[in-house]
């Protein structure tokens, strides 16, 4: 079991992200738009951040000067620009087309990741990969029937690339000795700045007193932000950074279970064939002789 758990927090991570589309809809009927709902998040996951790190070792806010492009890695060219190129992508292209292209992140991370780290890809992590890719198409029930916006495409596939550089910068934030609680708060820091840049601030706070308002974003903060990121970095920390990837596209596999039972969306069978094939990568990549062969 102990050798499970990494995998275990990075899947416990990407069933945690699923949970945002419950919170969407809540804080969509409050007034909130999309980037509102990011910078939201992220602002207040900043704060709890900050005063957890407080709490629990004022040592680890600390952090050397010359690291500070890592966290701005992950912060505003993951989690801002990824979320910006996400939502833009789905007003452009539609969400089906939207949510197969952020998940060719695992492709970027297997491409930087042998690049920067050196880490081996074998036949058994290009077949999990091709495993998620195709399951992450028919999940999202994307046929190809319709013509696409080339720009919106462009900006879709930034979007997975956005979502990559995660695991990219936190990898390497971790192989400097930084732990956890600190590479996943700094994320934070930097990418409430950079959410007020797309944002009113102001405009923010008074949709944020609306009286339903603050059990939502204070939801959607802990559950689908601070939470999931905890356990991804720390799963993260230790496999690699392209196993982690690939793990972490059972959030689209996730969401549809949470469409099918809480909203009463239909199961069609290229979601049961992409939920079969998700699952079917996420075993061949935790089998018991895995390490040795990817």
């Amino acid at each position: 079991m102990k050798q499970h758990a990494p995998a275990l927090a990075v899947l416990s991570a990407a069933v945690l992200w699923s949970l945002i589309s419950v919170f969407v809809r809540g804080l969509t009927a409050l007034g909130f738009d999309s980037i509102q709902i990011v910078a939201g998040r992220c602002l207040l996951s900043a704060l709890l951040c900050f005063f957890l790190l407080l709490w629990k070792d004022k040592s680890l806010l600390r952090v050397r000067l010359k690291d500070l492009w890592l966290f701005a890695g992950t912060g505003l060219l993951s989690m801002v620009f990824f979320n910006w190129c996400y939502f833009t992508t789905i007003r452009t292209t539609g969400a089906g087309v939207a949510v197969v292209l952020l998940y060719t992140s695992p492709i970027w991370v297997m491409l930087f990741s042998a690049l920067f780290f050196r880490e081996k890809i074998g036949p058994a992590k290009l077949l999990a990969l091709l495993c998620t890719f195709i399951g992450c198409v028919l999940v999202a029930g994307y046929t190809g029937g319709d013509p696409l916006n080339p720009l919106g495409v462009l900006i879709g596939v930034c979007s997975g690339l956005g979502y990559a550089l995660y695991s990219i910068f936190g990898q390497a934030a971790l192989n400097r000795g930084y732990q956890t609680l600190t590479v996943t708060a700094y994320t934070f820091f930097f990418a409430a700045a950079g959410c007020l840049v797309l944002t009113s601030p102001l405009q923010l706070f008074r949709l944020c007193l609306q009286p339903a308002a603050f059990g939502e974003v204070l939801g959607n903060t802990v559950l689908c932000s601070i939470l999931p990121y905890l356990l991804y970095t720390w799963g993260l920390a230790r496999m690699e950074a392209g196993r982690a990837a690939i793990l972490a596209t059972a959030e689209p596999l996730s969401a549809t279970l949470i469409g099918i039972f809480l909203w009463g969306e239909p199961l069609t069978p290229a979601k049961c064939a992409g939920v079969a094939l998700i699952f079917a990568a996420v075993a061949l990549l935790n089998r018991k002789k895995a390490p040795s062969s990817l």
